[in-house]
């Protein structure tokens, strides 16, 4: 094999407390500062000898920065997306002034979905990627020519070519990568990601691939990662789990960050047995569908917290978004969570097809019902790709195609006749204010606050930036949401621009 090309994969610098690539599934600036480890960069940055993963936000590493950087490398692979997307076209026309040589791959979901409209916005762009793209990259960082590539897509005499799909990996594939935690160990500082209900310091990685389930709304499955689901050996998450402690003496916990980590019973039970020697502490994304017997299993081998989609209190929403799960089922998974002592982070939607006022205070109910450790409450994005977007789209409820502000945070992009996008926005304040300013959970974060004091600094913190945004969301809907009618603005400020200290 030929020696491979000087290679740089991006997560490029964009608004301030962004995490819009290379993981999120919500792509969006954070109401409270957080990031996800770029899991799906760290595969093809493992197989590309020399390479480095560049996480540049949560590393404050800034444009003028990455420019610079971008002048010793050959090639860039660098991870887009929708919301981000015009902001890392005007960073790739920087990098290639200043290096005009450099070969720059765009890869994720947006390029998947609209390759053409991609490779279009500008002639920087070398190529894009389709679909899982560890192997696409790595041919080519190795010499491999564009034609003989499998699911790429480029110019070639004033045409766009789209090569032949590539087959998505499968379980010997798969165990046949190398460790994204090596990566982070190479590449990273795990003190640099923080997701608040999370412990911290924390790594994340994937036991699987893809996800059976229908959500209309989902993007990874529905683009990526695809509804095959698809897994690694236990063997060899088992291995990667023990390697990672080795690795990481100062981690706090490991997050399996899979579309939904508890898709069948037997292999849970199989994971839970080779964790429990390992004596750590873990999280993972969870379905409600896991019967007591699982619960308890996890609990046994070190599960903390579950990320529960929960999404909406109304049993008709949830139909209409292909859920495949009732209101029964959410409130026995919590119930079996509470009795062995697992937190669950319950995740709720608002402006959902379906959505009226009276379903939004019946959510909030739910939520209260359920009463999760902690929650989050966002606005229905109609993302590319996703069967939401297209519905939503043939029905006119897509009022503007933008998904977020100058800022990078959420706009409510959907509204129906019956349901403004203003009064969506202000029952997701309402969800955040009937919550969390209840006596019972206020008192349970103050008593978790005064036994350990980092957690008093870093709730603290979270709630200073939570109250300054709650504050600009109620501003804007007093004023009717006008000024998200201004086009984005993609370039980020010149205020979170900082030194890589």
């Amino acid at each position: 094999m030929p020696d491979a090309m000087k290679t740089l994969l991006l997560n490029p610098p964009s608004f301030e407390n962004f995490d819009g690539g290379a993981s999120s599934r919500w792509p969006a600036t954070r109401e409270i500062e957080s990031y996800w480890y770029p899991v799906w960069l760290s595969y093809p940055a493992g197989m590309i000898p020399g390479s480095w993963l560049l996480d540049a936000s949560p590393h404050k590493i800034n444009w003028q920065q990455t420019v610079q950087i971008c002048k010793d490398y050959e090639f860039l692979i660098l991870f887009t997306s929708t919301v981000g997307f015009e902001s890392d076209i005007k960073l790739i026309h920087k990098i290639k002034e200043a290096n005009p040589s450099i070969k720059i791959a765009f890869v994720g979901p947006h390029g998947h979905i609209k390759p053409d409209e991609t490779l279009m916005a500008s002639e920087d762009i070398d190529f894009v990627t389709r679909g899982e793209f560890d192997h696409s990259v790595v041919e080519y960082a190795h010499g491999k020519p564009l034609g003989e590539i499998l699911g790429v897509s480029y110019r070639k005499d004033g045409k766009i070519v789209h090569n032949a799909e590539r087959p998505q990996l499968h379980m010997e594939e798969l165990d046949a990568l190398p460790f994204a935690s090596d990566i982070y160990k190479r590449d990273l500082e795990i003190e640099r990601y923080n997701v608040p209900f999370l412990l911290h310091p924390f790594i994340s990685f994937y036991t699987t691939r893809g996800c059976p389930a229908l959500c209309t709304f989902c993007m990874w499955p529905q683009t990526i990662s695809g509804h095959a689901w698809r897994t690694r050996s236990t063997e060899n998450v088992a291995r990667e789990v023990k390697q990672a402690l080795g690795h990481f003496p100062q981690m706090k916990e490991i997050f399996f960050d899979d579309d939904t980590f508890n898709i069948r019973k037997d292999r849970v039970l199989d994971l839970c047995a080779k964790f429990k020697p390992l004596k750590f502490r873990w999280s993972s994304t969870a379905r409600v569908h896991s019967d007591y017997e699982t619960v308890k299993a996890m609990a046994d081998s070190g599960a903390r917290l579950f990320i529960v989609g929960f999404e909406s209190g109304d049993a008709q929403i949830l139909k209409n978004i292909k859920k495949g799960a009732t209101l029964e089922m959410a409130r026995n998974f919590r119930k079996s969570c509470r009795k062995v002592g697992i937190r669950v982070h319950g995740d709720f939607i608002i402006g959902l097809p379906g959505e009226t006022r009276e379903t939004i205070q019946k959510t909030i109910d739910f939520a209260k019902e359920l009463d999760c450790e902690t929650i989050q409450v966002s606005l229905a994005h109609a993302m590319p790709g996703t069967e939401l977007h297209d519905a939503m789209a043939a029905q006119g409820f897509l009022k503007i195609e933008a998904l977020a502000d100058s800022g990078g945070h959420q706009l409510p992009h959907i509204e129906y006749p019956h349901l403004s996008k203003v009064e969506m926005m202000a029952g997701v304040n309402r969800f955040y204010d009937e919550y969390y300013f209840r006596p019972r959970v206020v008192w349970r974060i103050v008593k978790e606050a005064l036994w350990d004091g980092h957690e008093r600094k870093r709730l603290y913190h979270e709630a200073t930036e939570f109250l300054k945004l709650r504050a600009e969301r109620l501003k804007w809907a007093r004023k009717g949401g006008e000024e998200y009618h201004k086009p984005i603005v993609s370039v980020p400020r010149a205020s979170s621009a900082s030194g890589n200290d």
